[in-house]
């Protein structure tokens, strides 16, 4: 008797939780399960989480300032009191390492949000709009395919003299045609959809259907063409810094660190290994997210 009165019970409490629907860890659980199936994603989210967690914890992690120098203990090799070795000057690799991440992280968003932003825009426009106002911007966004980015963003950072804040916006110049590309072409397939021709017979002004209707449509590759450039953003960065264009000394940047060690890469290795093995690493990492993001973002590959 008491069997039957405990099936029953547990079975109206079944009921009873199926009725409520899904709990809040359910949901989240059935949101996750399909990233959690795309190994690019785990392993991509992995690499960037300990260099988000190394940048945010950069204070707590570093021995000692990242510019405070100490000549006597200069080209110290990696050890037990430097874990990552010294530079010429006697400054911990460690520190800057970790303050290097700061700098790079932030300005690859900085760029990546500039650059997609207003790309993203002026794609909107255009590819709506269409007229005039898309071949003007196909011709300007061929002047910009017309000349190698980095070589561009060289010129423009020149130009402009050299500083991080110059490089950063020179890579944001040269950035943003291929999201203005990318975004006019998903508008032009959707604008002739039923749901934005309905949108229009109802009257509903143009920034709205833009807004609500279109921009929506076109996250998905935004957000994995976004994951790409964020890699690129960073490299590029670095590389204007390491020619001199971007971040100068004693900023502890990344590629300022492998300009500086490149006169020492016989000898003392840990110089510029370590920054660079630091940027290969965050941007494999960005480029599985990307790719794991495209896989499972695709319709065509969502199925397999």
């Amino acid at each position: 008797m008491n069997d039957e009165f405990g099936s029953a019970a547990a079975i109206a409490q079944r009921e009873m939780t199926l009725a409520r629907g899904p709990t809040r860890a359910q949901r989240v659980a059935r949101t996750l399960r399909p990233f959690l199936r795309q190994p690019a994603i785990v392993v991509g989210v992995v690499i960037l989480l300990f260099f988000v967690v190394a940048a945010l914890c950069a204070p707590l992690l570093s021995p000692t300032d990242p510019l405070a120098q100490n000549v006597v203990e200069g080209l110290s090799p990696p050890s037990a009191a430097h874990l990552l070795g010294t530079d010429k000057l006697g400054r911990e690799m460690l520190s800057r390492m970790l303050y290097g991440t700061q700098i790079s992280l932030v300005v690859g968003v900085l760029v990546v949000l500039s650059a997609s932003t207003f790309g993203t825009l002026l794609g909107l426009l255009a590819g709506y709009r269409g007229g005039w106002a898309d071949e003007v911007l196909m011709r300007v966004t061929d002047i910009f395919f017309a000349f190698p980015a980095l070589i561009l963003a060289m010129a423009i950072a020149g130009a402009l003299g050299p500083s991080l804040r110059n490089a950063l916006i020179a890579i944001s110049v040269v950035s943003w045609p291929v999201y203005a590309r990318l975004i006019r072409g998903q508008v032009l397939a959707l604008k002739e959809r039923e749901f934005v021709i309905a949108a229009r017979t109802l009257g509903i002004p143009e920034w709205r259907i833009i807004l609500h209707h279109l921009l929506p449509n076109t996250l998905a590759p935004l957000l994995v063409q976004a994951s790409f450039d964020l890699g690129g953003a960073i490299t590029a960065v670095a590389g204007l810094s390491f020619i001199g264009f971007g971040a100068q000394p004693p900023t502890p940047e990344w590629g300022v660190m492998i300009s500086e060690g490149r006169n020492y890469i016989a000898t003392q290795w840990w110089l510029a290994t370590f920054p660079a093995l630091a940027i290969l690493l965050v941007v494999g990492g960005l480029n599985l997210l990307g790719d794991g993001l495209r896989d499972l973002l695709d319709p065509r590959l969502r199925g397999e």
